[in-house]
């Protein structure tokens, strides 16, 4: 019926890295951009719509800033074009509330281990009259799209996670929401020249990411396992890579200001000793690197 195909820059690289390799096959793909906060531009979206477009598909959270997308949106202009809408819903099922009939997307992914279930096990929501062709042709598992054996374990543990992810959703909304405000005020009280990528924007409450100017992402992460603190700098799916993150850089972020990016992921099993831990090592971290480096500021 068509091969272009509309996805944002911001998109993690599973999807990303699909797109890319699907232009190499014939098909055509328009990466959306986004405004300094990381929100993709719906006007852009509208006008990328084309005849031949056969699937738009914008993630409900991003992985490194936690920006939500206005997907409930997206889905009302590419509806009304008649093109339908899968999202990456991985950082937002078990953080935010997700109803696929109240945003009308027509697929969802989702991966378990986002929500304290098992590692290696996820499920793919299709809405009834969407036809997919197989991913694995054999048995026919999996509703005839996924063929071989089933990892049932993996999925009863899923069902639960999600289960239990939920009940605890309201709580974990408030609680986890204001660890991570008192992590967000209390670095940029203590440490000068940090910007919060993402503020302004919608965000799920548990992910926090900050550019520290002058100094460089690893190099804080290397002293913070020193502490016992676990971060990330972009991606962790990208973590064997020195490129700035291409979600900052698509918000607008200089190279050098990329760089210097950490990511801080909460969960309800976090505590307010953990979040004091933080702010009482990384502005220690920060002014012994910045010391260190020509560009350091006091």
């Amino acid at each position: 019926k068509g091969r272009h195909i509309i996805t944002t820059a911001v998109e993690h690289k599973a999807v990303l890295e699909t797109a890319k390799w699907l232009e190499t096959q014939g098909f055509e793909v328009t990466f959306l951009p986004v405004d300094s906060r990381g929100v993709v531009l719906l006007e852009e979206l509208e006008r990328a719509i084309r005849p031949d477009t056969i699937l738009v598909s914008v993630m409900a959270a991003n992985n490194e800033t936690g920006v939500l997308q206005p997907i409930k949106e997206v889905v009302e202009i590419a509806h009304r074009h008649g093109v339908p809408v899968h999202t990456d819903a991985v950082q937002a099922l078990g953080k935010v509330p997700v109803n696929v009939k109240e945003w009308g997307v027509d697929m969802l992914s989702a991966s378990a281990h986002k929500f304290h279930g098992p590692r290696g096990v996820g499920f793919l929501y299709v809405r009834k009259g969407i036809k997919l062709t197989p991913l694995l042709h054999g048995g026919g598992h999996e509703r005839k799209l996924r063929s071989g054996t089933e990892n049932v374990a993996g999925i009863v543990g899923m069902a639960k996670a999600l289960e239990l992810a939920v009940e605890y959703l309201p709580e974990y909304s408030c609680r986890v929401a204001a660890l991570r405000d008192r992590l967000e005020e209390g670095i940029l009280a203590r440490i000068p020249h940090v910007l919060v990528n993402g503020a302004g924007a919608p965000r799920v409450p548990n992910t926090l990411n900050v550019s520290v100017k002058f100094v460089e992402g690893e190099a804080m992460l290397a002293l913070l396992d020193h502490y016992g603190i676990c971060a990330s700098s972009g991606s962790a799916c990208t973590s064997g890579t020195l490129d700035p993150s291409h979600v900052l850089l698509a918000m607008g972020l200089d190279h050098a200001t990329a760089h210097g990016s950490l990511r801080f992921s909460l969960s309800r099993y976090n505590t307010e000793e953990d979040v004091e831990a933080v702010l009482e090592v990384l502005p220690k971290v920060v002014e012994k690197l910045r010391k260190l480096s020509p560009f350091g500021k006091e």
